[in-house]
Order: C-alpha cells, then sequence, then structure tokens
C-alpha cells in the first residue's frame, strides 16, 4: 500500500477524481491537497446552474442526497461517485482511503506531490468559485 499525494492546483476535476478512483481501487491511499483550486471546465453559468439543481433535487432534508457546499467534500463527492458501488463492498472499503485537504496541511509540505494536467479550455470555474456561488 502506497500513499500517494496528488497536488489539485489546477487540475481538471474529471481527470483528478478517476486517477484518485483508479489508485484506490489499486489499493493505494490518496491524499489531495489544494483541493479548493481545482477546476471545472466549461460555461460558467451551465456549471453553476447543474450543481445547484442537484442541491435542490434533494427532497427531504434527513433523507438526503446532501449536497455540501465546501470545495474539498465536493471533490470527494466527485472521487466516490466514479467509485463502483460506493455505499457497500469494494467501493465503500476504497473510499475511506481518500482524504481530500482545503490547503497544504503541515504534514504534506514538504513531500512530493503528483500533477494532474490542467485544463486548455479559457472557460473554467474553481471549485472554492463555485462553492461561493451556491
Amino acid at each position: 500500500m502506497e500513499k500517494i499525494i496528488v497536488n489539485g492546483q489546477g487540475a481538471t476535476y474529471g481527470r483528478l477524481c478517476s486517477f484518485a478512483a483508479k489508485k484506490v481501487l489499486e489499493g493505494d491511499q490518496v491524499d489531495v491537497i489544494n483541493s479548493e483550486k481545482v477546476v471545472i471546465t466549461g460555461n460558467k453559468k451551465d456549471i453553476i446552474n447543474r450543481f445547484k439543481a442537484l442541491r435542490a433535487k434533494g427532497g427531504h432534508s434527513l433523507k438526503g442526497p446532501r449536497v455540501s457546499k465546501i470545495p474539498y467534500k465536493l471533490l470527494k463527492r466527485g472521487i466516490k461517485g466514479m467509485l463502483p458501488d460506493h455505499r457497500r463492498g469494494i467501493g465503500k472499503e476504497a473510499s475511506k482511503k481518500v482524504k481530500c485537504h482545503q490547503s497544504v496541511p503541515k504534514e504534506f509540505e514538504e513531500k512530493t506531490s503528483v500533477k494532474i494536467q490542467g485544463p486548455k479550455h479559457h472557460k473554467f470555474i474553481t471549485l472554492k468559485e463555485l462553492s461561493e456561488k451556491l
């Protein structure tokens, strides 16, 4: 079991989520730092409306689904969504091996991290901006 540190600064949301899900299913532990700087490509208004609709679809307050506004929780939810059956079995065990951090914790300051490719588009929004708009 290897511990992988992924730097989310400028990384594309989907690519980062799929990379982390793949590594966790292989048995590694993944820590994502700078999760508020991860970007989602596309039109800002469309992205904001899609996430607002997802939050509004919740139904009863106790039953869920609960979609958080906090950037690192949005990222963790994306990673869990790429795991097979994250409510039981392999996916549940794998989702426990993922940790997302808001910035760089002191324990990871001097360690090397993996960098995921950023967007090539001009249209994108960071998770921090998205959480402020929600």
